[in-house]
């Protein structure tokens, strides 16, 4: 068993020293949550040596080592400083520094608090700037501006809209809410995607494989067994794909070429799909396409309710909620249409009205937005309708998910079915003709 000296933080806020007696670091941390301490240092005292000349050797030695890590500390940071902060990270740094907060702990001292903890060495570096920003005599939310990349302007405005009104734990609090539940909702559509990706790139691997190495086996035999009378177009078929195939492999003339206009096909697909032009195109038939269309709704007008609710909440004036509700929206027609909706606001109108006139719109988000704002209770009811669009977000990611596992499969089925009836229909015809 060792002695660990601890420095943490009590359930009243308040900054405790003292020791603790653990047989490992993980127990002696263990010890300290269960008691409510939120633990910012934990060391292990080292009883020192008795001996004059070889003491001070030792101390001498020990201080030399010490030199050199923090030296090879400072240059490890230094190359990790490169790395990126995740999405998960701020997530956890938004709830912890709303915990903090809530804890009666001052902003600065907050912010400490997190920095000794942070183990990216990235995410670090950037609590640092914002420490050392407030510490000048700075606001938070200026110092979040000088990391537009890591903080937008949603968070931005929220946290100044919390400073404003004194109420920034409260704020932090629903911005780390607002957050998980946008990123389960990314998860969720991204796990539904991975599925048919996974079947897909099955698909072509098994079918490569037929082509490349199953099918010129076959392809002298029958040639041989066939003779004069040729083989059935199914057949000529599969073995002129795979000969080219195998052609493209070993061939580093036709190999480039190929490869290039698969490469250069891409490259310009998504040139296209990144142009204003490709962007309406692509994003109109996402909306016309069955199951796919009613998925972009739900994303989008979801993320609309979710986004506008929470920041007229924290007190943000309605048209510049609106007009930060409309960026983060990805579909350029439903961006459009908000755009329109916030002009119309701001020319006195109310946010239903032009939701009404246009089509885009769903019945039943207009509808309630207008009891919202017929009641008083506009974020209120935004918070419900996006928390509604959540759970149609669910029903309608496992209805989709439903329809494409047997359609992958069917096609994965035909494919490779095709293969093997071509493959046996020049052994029926060698068949049919010896018997004749």
């Amino acid at each position: 068993m060792a002695k660990y000296r601890y420095t943490a933080i009590d359930t009243e806020g308040n900054q405790k020293t003292g020791r603790v007696t653990a047989g490992s670091p993980e127990e002696a941390q263990g010890k300290l949550e269960a008691n409510g301490f939120f633990v910012q240092e934990l060391e292990e005292e080292v009883k020192a040596k008795r001996g004059g000349g070889r003491a001070k050797k030792g101390q001498k030695g020990q201080q030399l080592a010490n030199e050199a890590a923090d030296e090879y500390s400072k240059t490890k940071k230094k190359k990790k400083r490169r790395g990126k902060v995740g999405r998960d990270e701020l997530t956890t740094f938004t709830r912890q520094m709303a915990t903090l907060l809530s804890a009666g702990l001052p902003l600065l001292r907050s912010l400490e608090v997190m920095i000794r903890q942070a183990k990216n060495p990235a995410m670090k570096e950037v609590l640092e700037g914002l420490a050392d920003y407030v510490r000048s005599g700075n606001s938070f939310s200026d110092g979040l501006e000088t990391n537009p990349k890591l903080f937008d302007n949603l968070y931005i405005n929220m946290v100044r809209a919390g400073e404003a009104g004194g109420v920034l734990e409260i704020v932090l609090d629903r911005l780390a809410g607002f957050m998980e539940k946008s990123e389960k909702t990314r998860k969720k559509v991204k796990s539904a995607m991975t599925y048919p990706a996974v079947v897909v790139t099955v698909a072509f691997l098994v079918v490569g494989v037929l082509m490349v190495f199953v099918v010129p086996q076959f392809e002298q035999i029958f040639r041989d067994m066939a003779g004069d009378t040729g083989m059935p177009a199914p057949t000529q078929l599969v073995i002129n794909a795979s000969s080219f195939l195998a052609t493209m492999f070993t061939n580093i003339f036709i190999f480039i070429p190929t490869v290039g206009a698969i490469i250069g096909g891409w490259i310009g697909f998504k040139a296209f799909a990144n142009s204003a032009v490709g962007k309406k195109i692509l994003h109109r038939l996402f909306m016309k396409l069955p199951k796919v269309g009613t998925m972009v709704e739900l994303v989008n007008m979801g993320r609309f309710s979710r986004t506008f609710g929470t920041l007229m909440d924290s007190g943000v004036p309605i048209l510049q909620a609106m007009t930060i509700s409309t960026d983060i929206i990805n579909n350029v027609h439903y961006s459009a249409s908000l755009r329109k909706v916030h002009d119309s606001v701001r020319d006195g109108e109310s946010v239903t009205a032009p939701m009404q006139r246009d089509p885009i719109f769903p019945v039943m988000l207009a509808s309630m937005i207008e009891v919202g704002e017929e009641t008083g209770q506009l974020p209120e009811m935004l918070n419900q309708i996006a928390d509604g669009y959540d759970d149609d977000l669910d029903n309608a990611v496992g209805a989709m998910t439903s329809i494409i596992e047997p359609i992958l499969i069917v096609f994965l089925a035909v494919v490779v079915g095709f293969i093997v009836i071509a493959l046996f229909l020049p052994i029926i015809g060698i068949m049919q003709n010896m018997g004749g």
